[in-house]
């Protein structure tokens, strides 16, 4: 399937074809050689100790707190036209009366929290530097000079007694918060208010989540510990995100108009949001949910529409993957139940973790090695085929999303999601009778799926006593993680602009929208289109512990990274050892899903082209032939992820040294064993208030509801205390001199340490003040922006390599602000 000639992208590439060898007369040996690789010399590869640039986008979770008569989400609902045309038609008959009962229901919240609920407040409620924000942000186009206003822009303001009132997400609420805190009025030094309004950018009001980015490009290095830099980073930014939000809390009256903002880790969509999206339709709910992108963005409603785009395209992918599953056999009746036309998948959350090598992005820079855009494409998707391979260790181990399916939900068209897109059909009904086989849906020894009918399907699930199952990270499931490639055109085979045409083809097939970002477990970072040379993990889903459990994450990550260029240069590993069939594609990432569900086994071919799937084999406990597909092997998962920890060990060894990651890999090896691992931690924490210890004896709304609970309170105050504690660890660290400095330019009259102490007891009681949340706030810009440090000339030059930065930010948003 060709790519049309009027593509940019082609035009594109074919005036670059003309300044460069073509990808034929590439391999990986050359592209090593430019890139000055030594295989014998560790100091030479990508992402060796000194080499790696890190940063991490966080996705979080909110939740108002609060009456139906006064949270934004309800108020909106029943004065919306949806809901009065529901009710006249069903007083009419031309609509069920349970339509309305289930909205209504909705609404009869007995819990008093609200998810992804925006927040109203009246205007006069912000000071000038946050209605300056707030007046740019409404602008149609932040570049151009008109202050011309978003066409929406009544969305987000109205008039309630007589005076006008602002509503927000949460999302955006927190950059309003951090402005309002940096203004004049309030005695800060300048340069934290400076630095600090740099910081306001980092606050994107993009998807249904909130969605922060590191707050500078973090140098790692093996003395500082690598990945724990990166992750007490990432710890500090939520509390920072916290803050903001108790600010807006207490300052912007939204306790006093009895709305309490909450912002959290949670990495499933809300169960009750699932429940309100069956109740209507999906034009009413990307109203309700799709963030209105009033910043990061010149064009907002532009990146508006294009969310819209991307519910709209998983929807009709979800509706598409059912006819999959009737190709595959998997479907063998008429009785389904048919997916929602509005799919909820966006509303998941994750943390993605970008690695950068500044080994590769010098060579890039400089014209005069002959090292291009060609050569990181080939060699970096290459990477990530060989790093696909490491992934299963990731999941469950390190980040989970725990999740209780009821029989009544076991339906193939439900429960497997994406999958039918992302796995072949023979990978896929492999996998699905694993599963059926691992659920607690047997009768007489045969699994038994429902039937159709919820009440047919609760009364065979009571009498029978089939409970569904249980599964460490549904997150990876319900959402398109990684898409299958095409006959026609491949993901990773090395050549520039290989997904662009990818993607025609995914479009033409109704799975994708060829102008949407391609989905991938692992993700190449190009130097031309990001500023930076590396990758990104998008496969992390909730950390128990985000210093702990990230920190260890991002090691071995990296480690896994280096380890992928040293087999590149060695000439252990080339494209043709890891073919870009949509079969062999399938054959490696359905590992990964099978450690998603918690399978004990998986097949792959006896004469399986992936060679390198075989050399990371050959050192498993036991391989069998299988007895049900004929000219496939069966290996069990566990031992899989051993042979994984020995090939690293084998073939790392120098590399563990040299980056000083022995505890790391020692660490691996107890999660690997089931003594550590984030899942079991994060469900004993769920269900440590129950009298059951095991998931599969509780219903899946109590489960899901538990957990959903459970990450909004405890695990909050327990991400919120360890942050607390990482912070008063860096004062600490900090000389006599810059804490009197610190003590006299915040206005803090007591020790920094005690001062530290108290307001760590105050936010775990939530009881902070205005005040002390303004002190905080700029105690983190000030050490987390390196404020008091020597160096901070040397760190305003490295800006230019700042990763993930929003499209179409070029100056400060203060600067944009003064020029309106």
């Amino acid at each position: 399937m060709s790519q049309s000639r009027e593509h940019p992208t082609y035009i594109q590439l074919k005036e670059q074809e003309k300044e460069r060898p073509t990808n034929e007369l590439l391999n990986e040996k050359i592209c090593c050689d430019l890139l000055g690789i030594n295989p014998k010399d560790l100091s030479t590869l990508p992402f060796s100790a000194e080499d790696i640039t890190a940063g991490s986008e966080t996705e979080l979770q909110v939740a108002v707190m609060g009456d139906k008569d006064h949270v934004d989400l309800p108020c909106t609902i029943r004065k919306s036209s949806y809901y009065a045309n529901v009710l006249r038609r069903s007083q009419t008959g031309d609509v069920a009366d349970s339509a309305v009962e289930r909205l209504n229901e909705y609404l009869e919240n007995q819990s008093g929290v609200w998810e992804n609920s925006w927040v109203r407040f009246p205007l006069e409620k912000l000071n000038t530097n946050s209605l300056k924000i707030f007046n740019y942000d409404l602008k149609a186009d932040k570049k151009s000079e008109e202050n011309r206003q978003r066409s929406d822009s009544s969305s987000f303001l109205f008039m309630e007694d007589d005076q006008p009132w602002v509503r927000v997400p949460i999302s955006y609420l927190v950059r309003l918060s951090l402005a309002d805190i940096l203004a004049d009025k309030y005695q800060l030094p300048d340069y934290i208010r400076e630095e600090g309004m740099k910081l306001v950018d980092n606050f994107s009001n993009d998807n249904t989540s909130p969605e922060t980015h590191s707050f500078k490009v973090l140098n790692l290095s093996k003395e500082k510990g690598l990945g724990f830099q990166l992750s007490q980073e990432t710890s500090h930014r939520f509390l920072f995100t916290h803050l903001l939000t108790e600010y807006a809390n207490k300052h912007f009256g939204l306790e006093h108009f009895q709305q309490k903002a909450m912002i959290f880790f949670s990495p499933h969509p809300p169960s009750r949001q699932k429940q309100l999206n069956d109740c209507i339709s999906d034009n009413f709910y990307r109203d309700l949910f799709m963030s209105p992108c009033l910043s990061g963005w010149d064009k907002g409603e532009e990146k508006h529409a294009y969310m819209a785009l991307c519910h709209q395209v998983l929807s009709r992918s979800h509706l598409n993957a059912v006819a999959k599953l009737r190709d595959a056999g998997i479907i063998n009746s008429n009785l389904i139940i048919l997916p929602n036309t509005s799919n909820i998948s966006l509303a998941n959350n994750g943390t993605h973790i970008s690695l950068g090598s500044k080994k590769i992005q010098h060579a890039l820079e400089d014209k005069t090695n002959g090292f291009n855009e060609a050569h990181e494409k080939l060699l970096g998707d290459l990477v990530i085929k060989i790093t696909e391979h490491f992934l299963p260790l990731f999941v469950g181990t390190y980040t989970a999303a725990p999740y209780r399916i009821d029989f009544e939900q076991f339906h193939p068209e439900t429960v497997l999601g994406f999958l039918p897109h992302e796995l072949d059909f023979t990978h896929l009904r492999m996998f699905w009778r694993r599963w059926k086989s691992k659920a607690k849906i047997k009768f007489i020894g045969r699994p038994i799926t429902p039937f159709g009918p919820n009440f047919v399907d609760h009364t065979v699930s009571s009498s029978l006593g089939l409970k569904g199952d249980y599964v460490p990270d549904f997150r990876l499931i319900d959402y398109p993680a990684a898409l299958l490639s095409t006959e026609a055109h491949a993901a990773l085979d090395g050549k520039l602009g290989n997904q662009d045409l990818l993607k025609e083809d995914l479009d033409k097939m109704g799975i994708f929208d060829k102008n949407m970002s391609m989905y991938l477990l692992f993700k190449l970072r190009e130097f031309q289109k990001m500023g930076y040379c590396g990758f990104e993990g998008r496969h992390y889903s909730l950390f128990h512990s985000i210093e702990q459990d990230m920190g260890q994450a991002v090691n071995l990550q990296i480690l896994i990274q280096a380890l992928a260029y040293k087999l590149i240069a060695e000439g252990k590993v080339t494209h043709s050892d890891i073919p870009d069939s949509p079969e062999i594609e399938s054959e490696r990432r359905q590992i990964f899903f099978t450690a998603a569900t918690e399978l004990k086994k998986f097949s792959f071919k006896q004469d399986t082209q992936n060679h390198f799937l075989n050399t990371l084999l050959q050192s498993a406990r036991k391989i069998k032939k299988s007895r049900r597909n004929k000219g496939f092997n069966v290996v069990r998962l566990e031992d899989y992820r051993d042979a994984l920890l020995s090939f690293i060990k084998n073939e790392a060894g120098d590399l563990i040294t040299g980056l000083g990651l022995e505890e790391t890999v020692l660490d691996l090896e107890a999660r690997i064993k089931g003594n550590h691992s984030v899942a079991d931690r994060l469900v004993n924490d769920i269900l440590k208030d129950e009298k059951y210890d095991d998931p599969i004896k509780l219903s899946g709304k109590r489960f899901n509801t538990k957990a959903e609970e459970y990450y909004r309170t405890d695990l909050r105050l327990k991400h919120l205390a360890e942050a607390m504690d990482s912070l008063h660890t860096d004062v600490n660290n900090l000389s006599k001199e810059q804490i009197q400095q610190l003590q006299s330019e915040l206005g803090i009259e007591i020790e920094l340490s005690e001062w530290l102490f108290q307001t760590k007891q105050h936010l775990i009681s939530e009881a902070l003040n205005s005040d002390r949340i303004r002190k905080l706030v700029a105690l983190i810009i000030t050490l987390d922006c390196d404020l008091l440090s020597p160096s901070k000339e040397a760190q305003q030059n490295s800006d230019h390599h700042q990763q993930g930065s929003a499209e179409g930010k070029k100056n400060t948003i203060q600067e944009n602000v003064n020029a309106c």
